[in-house]
């Protein structure tokens, strides 16, 4: 890899803590990891969910978003943190450190996490491409898998040229929900009272809350970004060690922040196109057919655009996060292509079989909550562990927000599966 772009990184990197070379823009040579693992909070299980909050109640769960960013990047940062201490993944550290038989069950619930994960990627990217096209839903799903094993590829050239391309989708995204939000007449006073104001009409508007929440720290986001940060900058210190850990916490707030800009731009137009006349679209193909003759073809294009992209950019990162849960737990490591096939064969059974689209989706959602668990409580008992983190072991004020948040994830996840199967939650 020498003279690679990744190559070149590592050596700024190295110049960067040895301090040959300093600056603000000394951070952006870290910069990847946690723009990459943002991914998974702008994947299209958010667009169903997001529509839904705006076109229901307005502008009214803008605060719910900012929330449940918040927890991500607390959870995103240690997650990190933990790849760059320890220099292993969270899933080897599970294989290692916890009983055998625990572990075997860790690596199947995460596999089903990985096929639900694959299930929304693929269902967004194909559903972006047949309404843009007027293509079978299954044509685009066949492109959407062509177009993902064509940027994996790409990781054969080192973790560099992932990045930039998983970075630069990350930006399409961002540019379509900018363009969005220029077209679309936000009622900004209104938005900035549902920011700063937390409150929830109706039981209706819990359930969506608790979906919001629910899904948005990621299971294999989790297990991703600790990996991602395991080996990328050769440290010889703890003090060195300690400035990629600040590095990493800058980048996650960063990237963290525009994700989280995303989905509140995505309820905000919810809200502005479809809340007062419109409020029961609930799914992404009726809020892009209905929003050609509200708010012009441009504003419905450029959703499609944003969707692909989604799509796109979130199938290349399951597929990455799929591969190191296996090598973790397992210690096998397949081909890509391979990996790809596996998780991605139930996406094309479930399009096959007839089933709606945005009910899949939801389905995927469900999947994942009851797999969020693992990984949060795996890596709130290991931040903890002064054998694992030695020095670096996390301050308790932090173990115990982690785990007040954890806690509050799995009480919502637990509505959110009742609410599912219609079982009775009291106060619902």
């Amino acid at each position: 890899m020498q003279g690679s772009l990744s190559a070149r990184t590592q050596s700024a990197m190295a110049d960067v803590l040895n301090g040959r070379r300093r600056g603000p823009m000394a951070v952006l040579v870290f910069a990847g990891p946690a723009v990459v693992a943002s991914v998974a909070y702008m994947d299209p299980g958010n667009y169903a969910t997001n529509i839904q909050a705006g076109a229901g109640y307005g502008y009214t769960l803008l605060w719910v978003v900012l929330f449940a960013n918040l927890i991500a990047m607390l959870f995103q940062a240690l997650s990190a943190k933990l790849g760059i201490v320890t220099g292993k993944n969270l899933a080897e550290l599970c294989r290692l450190h916890l009983p055998r038989p625990l572990v075997w069950v860790m690596w199947a619930i995460s596999e089903v996490a990985a096929m639900a994960t694959d299930l929304a990627e693929f269902l967004g990217g194909a559903i972006g491409l047949s309404l843009l096209t007027g293509m079978p839903l299954l044509w685009g799903m066949g492109i959407t898998a062509i177009v993902t094993y064509a940027i994996l590829a790409f990781e054969g050239l080192g973790f560099r040229p992932i990045e930039l391309i998983i970075g630069a989708l990350v930006g399409v995204i961002g540019l379509c929900y900018l363009v969005e939000v220029v077209i679309a007449p936000i009622d900004w006073g209104s938005a900035a009272q549902g920011l700063m104001t937390p409150q929830l009409a109706d039981a209706g508007a819990l359930i969506i809350a608790v979906g919001i929440i629910g899904a948005t720290v990621m299971p294999h986001a989790i297990y991703l970004h600790s990996g991602l940060t395991q080996h990328r900058a050769t440290i010889h210190s703890d003090a060195e060690r300690g400035r990629v850990v600040h590095f990493s916490n800058i980048e996650v707030i960063a990237a963290l922040t525009v994700a989280g800009m995303v989905n509140m731009a995505m309820v905000m137009m919810a809200a502005s196109a479809f809340h007062s006349g419109h409020s029961d679209v609930a799914e992404i193909e009726t809020a892009y057919h209905t929003l050609t003759p509200l708010l012009g073809a441009a504003a419905a294009g450029v959703f499609l655009v944003s969707l692909i992209a989604s799509g796109i950019s979130s199938s290349v990162v399951g597929t990455m996060a799929g591969q190191m849960v296996m090598q973790g737990f397992l210690q096998i490591r397949i081909p890509l292509w391979l990996r790809r096939a596996v998780t991605m064969v139930p996406a094309f059974v479930v399009v096959m079989m007839g089933v709606n689209a945005t009910d899949a989706l939801v389905m995927s959602q469900v999947a994942l909550s009851i797999a969020l668990p693992v990984p949060m409580l795996a890596l709130v008992y290991f931040i903890g562990r002064r054998e694992v983190m030695r020095e670096f072991v996390s301050h308790r004020l932090t173990r115990t927000v982690a785990i007040l948040a954890a806690c509050v994830i799995l009480l919502l996840d637990a509505v959110l599966l009742a609410s599912t199967f219609g079982l009775p939650v009291p106060g619902i």
